[in-house]
């Protein structure tokens, strides 16, 4: 498109002198993509490249490497005065997938093609000095928000096709060099060159996978443990283990996403989301099949949890979302790190305030932590334990109380007996668990239908007086037990939320006495490990008798 100024208010400017021409890229702000218009300006004048609108340094940088590709890829200008600006100018642009909408905004103003062509169309891709389309990471974010744009059209590089494809109703069209765009972008028929541009393999198939190549039938004993584990995944509770080394605390652990449902189409979406931000997503597997289980190791930082960088990235609570964050030797970990888990476990998100903007990641994890007792692992058996009171303290008191609130059921690995280690008889299978928990979330479902919320877990206050209601002797019951223990009101409405579920796996409309007393019974253990280390005198293993007839209800529903 070719424009002149009024003469009558600028003067007389031939019309060469100056050309313009706008085509559509995209951008990042978190795990969701931001439509970017990208304007050239070609005049007369002193020669150079200006880059405006709010760049990060790899995207300022894109002029070098966008004018070195163009010589290097066979087209020559002369020497003029080029503007380059994305827009909006007021929203911080990072990454390098600006690469190509830049260089196709510089060959529209050097009229090389009719830019109107690419009015539905947006561009992605970075630029080699030869004029290669490179791949880049977060396509499937860019090709969502390109839909919802009203685009048709995305311009993508070739590696980034099948990831592209993912998303229906979008036309996807591969480019492996600049010169290659031209040609399309000269004839203007993208439909027709879908089939030659894009890979000749079939999308795969998008349906969830519950194959995991573990299961439950290989953890023999520790039937408390998996009825725990399976309360928990039910209601998508946070869960803590504790118990000597060796147990199999991170062999349940490690099962927990056989026993959770398949992901639904929109959860697997968001997922991936996430993960094609992270670069984690490759042409073979484009897509996110099953629930993650991120299991980041006792060194990671604060960073690597939340997120963050210069331009700011999703961390392991985000790659977890939808699926299971597993934080083994918990009291090893940073007191900061294990700090920064409050908020998000409240608000299911992290948000990362910069100069450059504010960023929002998503954390709907469920929260899955093993603790050794003790640092030498035998605590409360003083005949193994050398440890000494202090030690035990310290150790412990990592796992402050806010973090204790916030975890709903704590169960207790027990070594097992060689008997049920020698046993020929077959644990319950994961498929089998799964099943129950289906059911559960079924009924979930039904209940919170119409709201934003799908678990247990997620009630609020109003919830908990419409849905865990109690009878009138439970009601002076867990008066009593709430005083005796001294229960804070956050771990008040875990117990209530744990009880309702509990009551959904046995399929019962109220909460009943054994449903309230299991409940309790997976919080009886601050009792039994941090009052002793926080210096009180009851003796190890002391538990009221409500919490002790509730460790037994569970135990015998394993």
């Amino acid at each position: 498109m070719r424009f002149a100024s009024d003469s009558r208010v600028f003067g007389e400017l031939r019309e060469e002198d100056s050309v313009f021409s706008k085509v559509c890229g995209i951008g990042l702000l978190g795990v969701e993509g931001c439509l970017v218009h990208v304007e050239a300006d070609v005049q007369d004048g002193l020669p150079g490249f200006v880059m405006v609108g709010a760049l990060a340094p790899e995207v300022r940088e894109a002029q070098d490497r966008v004018r070195t590709a163009l010589k290097n890829a066979g087209f020559r200008f002369r020497p003029r005065k080029v503007t380059v600006n994305l827009s909006p100018a007021d929203v911080h642009k990072s990454g390098t997938g600006f690469d190509l909408p830049i260089a196709a905004a510089v060959l529209g103003a050097h009229e090389q093609f009719d830019w109107g062509t690419l009015a539905d169309a947006v561009l992605i891709g970075e630029l080699g000095l030869d004029g290669a389309v490179k791949p880049v990471r977060g396509i499937l974010p860019m090709v969502v928000e390109a839909k919802r744009a009203g685009k048709s059209v995305c311009f993508l590089p070739k590696e980034n096709v099948s990831e592209g494809r993912v998303i229906p109703g979008m036309r996807i069209v591969g480019v492996a060099h600049i010169r290659e765009f031209v040609e399309i972008a000269r004839r203007g028929r993208f439909a027709a060159e879908e089939s030659e541009s894009a890979p000749a393999e079939e999308t795969p198939g998008l349906q969830a996978e519950n194959v995991y190549g573990i299961d439950y039938q290989e953890v023999q004993g520790q039937l408390l443990v998996k009825r725990a584990t399976e309360v928990a995944v039910a209601g998508r509770h946070n869960l803590l283990y504790i118990g000597p080394a060796g147990t199999g605390k991170t062999m349940i652990a490690e099962r927990i996403p056989t026993i959770m449902p398949s992901c639904s189409m929109e959860e697997l979406l968001e997922i991936s989301k996430i993960y094609s931000v992270c670069g984690m997503l490759s042409r073979e597997q484009p897509f996110m099949r099953r629930r993650p289980f991120r299991s980041p190791h006792h060194s990671a930082t604060v960073q690597a949890l939340t997120g963050g960088g210069r331009n700011p990235m999703p961390g392991e609570m985000s790659l977890a979302s939808g699926g299971v964050l597993f934080l083994d030797e918990l009291p090893e970990f940073s007191r900061n790190v294990i700090e920064i888990l409050r908020q998000p476990l409240e608000s299911h998100k992290i948000v990362l305030s910069r100069v450059s903007g504010r960023y929002e990641f998503p954390a709907d994890f469920m929260l899955v932590a093993a603790a050794n007792p003790c640092p030498c692992g035998h605590f409360p058996d003083r005949n193994r334990c050398r440890c000494s009171e202090e030690q035990i303290r310290r150790y412990l008191g990592k796992i402050s109380k806010p973090i204790l609130d916030r975890i709903d059921i704590c169960a207790e690995a027990a070594p097992v007996a060689y008997g049920e280690l020698r046993s020929r008889q077959k644990a319950e299978s994961s498929a089998a668990i799964r099943e129950r928990v289906e059911r559960v979330h079924e009924i979930q479902k039904r209940r919170f239908a119409g709201r934003d919320i799908r678990f247990n877990s997620q009630m609020n206050g109003e919830d908990l007086a419409g849905f865990c209601r109690l009878s009138p002797e439970e009601e002076r019951f867990f008066g009593l037990l709430y005083r005796k223990k001294g229960l804070s009101a956050r771990a008040y409405a875990k117990i209530l939320k744990v009880a309702r579920t509990i009551a959904d796996l046995d399929g019962a409309e109220q909460i009943g006495h054994a449903h309230l007393c299991e409940a309790i019974g997976y919080r009886s253990l601050e009792e039994k490990y941090w009052a002793p280390a926080a210096g009180q005198t009851e003796e190890p293993g002391f538990s009221a008798a409500a919490g002790g007839s509730a460790s037994v209800k569970g135990g015998g529903a394993g």
